[in-house]
């Protein structure tokens, strides 16, 4: 379960598509609903999905999952995530729904506002006041915590 998120949208200084489409971050400015990888600082590669529109690079970095049977800490950030899964650039631009490598699956239940964190994002210089962050508050899977926010208790 996708358990933490951060937005980006071309319109902010921290969105790699912010001054303009590059061989490296084409996808990003591609069809909604696709995946776009990037690798960061020449070592982890990262896992988004392309939202919005067309033409206009904006995206969704998948910061951390919970698998369940599994240690609750093995993909609680955004190169785990990778590793974890064998994400790499040969994902880069494919359709969220439609291959049979990497695919994301709708919730059984809903969540509530009220079950998440909205915060800052993370490990950014630019634009790092935008509150385009969410978390799962009762995970204990989430990369990083809000100050004042404590790891729940086991279940």
């Amino acid at each position: 379960m996708i358990v933490e998120t951060e937005a980006y949208s071309q319109e902010e200084e921290a969105c790699h598509g912010y001054r303009k489409m590059t061989k490296s971050n084409k996808s990003l400015f591609g069809k909604p609903g696709t995946f776009y990888i990037y690798k960061s600082y020449g070592i982890h590669h990262c896992l988004n999905i392309v939202t919005d529109k067309e033409n206009f690079a904006s995206g969704v970095l998948i910061r951390s999952v919970f698998i369940s049977n599994k240690n609750e800490r093995l993909a609680s950030g955004p190169g785990l995530v990778t590793k974890t899964f064998s994400i790499d650039i040969s994902f880069n631009s494919l359709e969220v729904l439609n291959n049979k490598s990497l695919w994301i699956s709708p919730r059984a239940s809903t969540l509530e506002e009220k079950d998440l964190i909205q915060t800052t994002r993370i490990g950014i210089s630019k634009a790092k006041n935008i509150k385009w962050r969410w978390y799962l508050k009762n995970s204990r899977s989430v990369s990083k915590r809000l100050k004042g926010d404590r790891t729940p208790k086991f279940q």
